[in-house]
């Protein structure tokens, strides 16, 4: 049997996304053989993230700086925003170095089962933000789910007044699929096949 204090970190692991308790254990003893350089490179990197880590005031990125490092690239289109549901989304799409304009994490999607309303994603801010001027572009980069979809063309409505072009991602995304799980192939063909909703 192992100490507790092991026993915490094992578990601790196992909530991990994609790692169970077999896969914790592996982490855990491969850590525990490697004390001396990698678990205190772990424990230093941990330490830091926690520490400075913020979100992005502007798009709503988590980072460890404010604004984040893609709203602070002067080598961005402003003109370009890209809307997507969560923080790996962004990062999924930013990974595949296809979109080269900013950013808007919503913060989830709408959904009348579990309660979330536009109020309770961050669209005020993005509709303050096209209202503010100088986008020309806003892609809808929603996942291809019914709450994704029904978020997409909520906002869609809510932008038609303003001199943008409204965009979304082609639908060769596969139905209930999520951004983060997809590779870059698919992503690439789903930014370049772009169309305007409605």
């Amino acid at each position: 049997m192992a100490s507790t204090e092991i026993e915490s970190l094992t578990q601790a692991l196992s909530r991990l996304p994609g790692l169970g308790p077999r896969s914790a254990r592996r982490a855990v003893l491969w850590l525990i053989k490697r004390r001396e350089t990698s678990l205190v490179q772990l424990l230093g990197a941990l330490e830091a993230v926690r520490e400075g880590l913020v979100e992005c005031a502007t798009c709503g990125n988590v980072d460890t700086r404010n604004p984040c490092g893609i709203c602070a690239d002067a080598k961005r289109d402003p003109r370009s925003l890209c809307v997507v549901e969560d923080v790996a989304d962004l990062w999924a799409l930013d990974r595949a170095r296809l979109f080269t304009g900013r950013y808007h994490v919503l913060g989830g999607r709408l959904s009348a089962l579990d309660g979330v309303r536009p109020e309770d994603l961050t669209i005020p801010a993005l509709i303050e933000r096209v209202a503010a001027g100088g986008i020309d572009e806003v892609v809808l980069a929603m996942n291809a789910t019914l709450e994704g979809q029904t978020t997409a063309h909520y906002i869609a409505e809510r932008l038609e007044g303003y001199p943008v072009r409204i965009t979304q991602l082609a639908h060769g995304l596969p139905v209930g699929g999520e951004l983060d799980y997809l590779d870059e192939g698919t992503l690439a063909q789903a930014l370049r096949a772009r169309r305007p909703m409605g």
